[in-house]
């Protein structure tokens, strides 16, 4: 087992600079290496992706208060380094006094879709903190798959990986994929593509067929689905507003229709 070093409380030291500049999508691609920040994300990375853990960073109270997975994590041979809080705030903002640095997951492609009930298809998610929210979304509602499609935010970005709250670590994350592909993955994996369109006459609570494998396509947060999109899928519901608002966030709107279709899937009906 490597051997803790001492304290880091060089604010500007070079390792300090490195972890930091890590916050670059750049820098992630060429290091091959992201940012997890804050105890929930850090504990559910060393529970669920170990294999991707390359350095775990912690303030001496938050190692207090995270004695059990860090002594979990030396145990099994990882890096634990503890640091100042000022050298915690130097490496990241949005540490709360631990972060890890992780080697950048391998997509597994649209081979995981085969088997799927509950699937997300997403083309052109791009803001960091709904892309996040509907990881976590998806994987609260029990979906088996997660696709990122090819032109979407990058999943390492530190705000999707703080928005995800752990989740990126729970279930397959597929990227690099177009649209396109990932849609005949799904049909060929037996899954009905249904997209969600606020202007379908049709909505999410009428549905006769979400106890059937599905597979969710959530569009771009301003313009929603693509006409092209919208020609892939098998059925477009919407869900229905009651009030005076225009319109659901994203993410709102995908809670509704994920729970919907994991509800149906789960009676049966």
């Amino acid at each position: 087992m490597p051997e803790r070093l001492d304290i880091l409380a060089n604010p500007r030291a070079t390792r300090v600079r490195y972890v930091a500049g890590l916050s670059r999508r750049s820098a992630r691609q060429r290091h091959g290496q992201f940012l997890v920040e804050g105890p929930q994300a850090v504990r559910e990375l060393l529970a669920h992706a170990p294999s991707l853990v390359r350095d775990v960073y912690t303030t001496p109270a938050v190692a207090e208060r995270e004695r059990g997975p860090l002594a979990s994590a030396r145990r099994a041979g990882l890096w634990v380094h503890e640091v100042t809080p000022e050298v915690a705030e130097a490496m990241s903002p949005d540490a709360q006094g631990i972060l890890a640095v992780a080697s950048l997951p391998v997509s597994p492609g649209v081979a995981a879709l085969r088997g799927a009930r509950l699937a997300v298809l997403l083309p052109e998610v791009s803001d960091p903190g709904n892309a996040g929210t509907l990881l976590r979304i998806a994987d609260a509602a029990g979906a088996d798959v997660v696709v990122v499609c090819r032109g979407g935010v990058e999943v390492t970005n530190p705000k999707v990986v703080r928005a995800s709250a752990g989740s990126l670590f729970h279930l397959p994350v597929v990227t690099g994929v177009s649209f396109e592909a990932a849609a005949a993955a799904a049909r060929a994996a037996g899954l009905r593509l249904v997209g969600a369109d606020a202007h379908s006459r049709r909505d999410v609570f009428s549905a006769a067929r979400l106890h059937e494998p599905t597979a969710w396509v959530f569009g771009h947060e301003a313009r929603g689905l693509s006409p092209a999109e919208r020609a892939a899928c098998d059925e477009l519901l919407a869900v229905p507003l009651y009030g005076a608002a225009e319109s659901l966030n994203v993410a709102a709107a995908a809670a509704i229709c994920l729970y919907a279709a994991a509800r149906a899937q789960r009676s049966g009906a």
